[in-house]
């Protein structure tokens, strides 16, 4: 009997209509929002209290170039760069062994960060009312001499007047730079410790000191965490640097404005300049910190760990087919 053959042909399936899910709530949340733009744009255009011919032919005088340059960005970049070093020095006695380091790193951060830089800059703006006179020697010199039975007794190095040194950029310096000190350190003791602590044994085993250990181990690497919250602490400081009317600093970037509108009766169109020359500054340090994130993170995030599996993965196949060599 002769086998039969049998042919089994398989149906071929039908296409799929796929059907995209449908978000109704989205295109109503854009119908909103294109809605209140326009709102703003009508506002904008529209409205005179702007007086944006008036703005800016004022938000360009030199006064306000100059309070632009050496009040805003000059402070931010002397109050941070103070900030910054006073605050990996805290930092470091927060860390210390020493349990009097310890104690004074954390009453300063205490302090620092529990009083407002307002109440500060005002403190500091009226700081010759505590000290007319600032001199330097052996404290109680004077009742030590009465004591003894000396009067008038001075034990003083040097001295000068209050009013000569603290001046108001003086007093908006260490007012901003000293409160700014305490959140550096908590940043930069957030980011000590986020390093591996078998990399400072590491370290201490090959002999390096403490001074080397921070340098060329711990703070390379605290850098990645460090820099976000720093660049944020950056445009922070900038904008705080408007709390320098109340010192008062004349040359500054929003007492000008403020002064222009308050002289000419055109308050609001310069409390908007001010918002336009505060956006653009941000705008530029926010692109600074993005490419400082980029810089720093090298080596880590999705790109890093997709480059160590491929790695991993050529590693062991590599190993793989060298065992089966030998054993064969």
């Amino acid at each position: 009997m002769a086998s039969e053959e049998v042919t089994t042909v398989r149906a071929r399936p039908e296409p799929i209509k796929a059907v995209p899910v449908r978000h109704p709530g989205r295109w109503i949340l854009v119908a909103v929002l294109a809605v209140l733009a326009a709102m703003f744009v009508h506002v904008l255009v529209t409205n005179k209290a702007f007086n944006w011919s008036f703005m800016v032919d004022k938000m360009f005088r030199p006064p306000i170039i100059e309070g632009l340059l050496r009040g805003t960005v000059l402070m931010t970049v002397l109050a941070m760069l103070i900030g910054v070093v006073l605050g990996v020095l805290v930092a470091i006695m927060r860390l210390s062994d020493n349990p009097i380091l310890r104690g004074v790193g954390w009453l300063y951060t205490w302090f620092f960060r529990a009083v407002p830089r307002l109440v500060l800059l005002a403190v500091f703006g009226n700081i010759g009312i505590l000290w007319s006179r600032i001199e330097f020697g052996v404290p109680f010199d004077t009742q030590l001499g009465q004591l003894f039975g000396i009067d008038n007794l001075q034990l003083r190095l040097f001295g000068f007047s209050s009013r000569d040194i603290i001046t108001g950029f003086m007093a908006g310096l260490l007012g901003l730079a000293l409160s700014e000190a305490a959140y550096m350190a908590e940043i930069v003791r957030a980011g000590i410790q986020s390093v591996d602590g078998g990399q400072t044994e590491a370290a201490q085993a090959l002999g390096m000191s403490r001074g080397q250990l921070l340098r060329r181990v711990v703070l390379p690497q605290a850098m990645r965490v460090i820099i976000p919250p720093t660049g944020n602490e950056t445009i922070a400081m900038l904008k705080d640097t408007s709390l320098l009317l109340y010192v008062p600093v004349t040359v500054e970037l929003f007492f000008q404005l403020d002064a222009v509108g308050k002289r000419t009766f055109q308050i609001f169109p310069m409390y908007v300049a001010a918002c336009l020359w505060y956006l653009f500054l941000t705008s530029i340090l926010l692109v600074g910190q993005h490419y400082l994130e980029r810089h720093f993170g090298k080596g880590y995030g999705p790109t890093a760990q997709a480059r160590d599996r491929l790695r991993t993965m050529t590693a062991q196949q590599g190993g793989g087919g060298a065992g089966g060599g030998g054993a064969q």
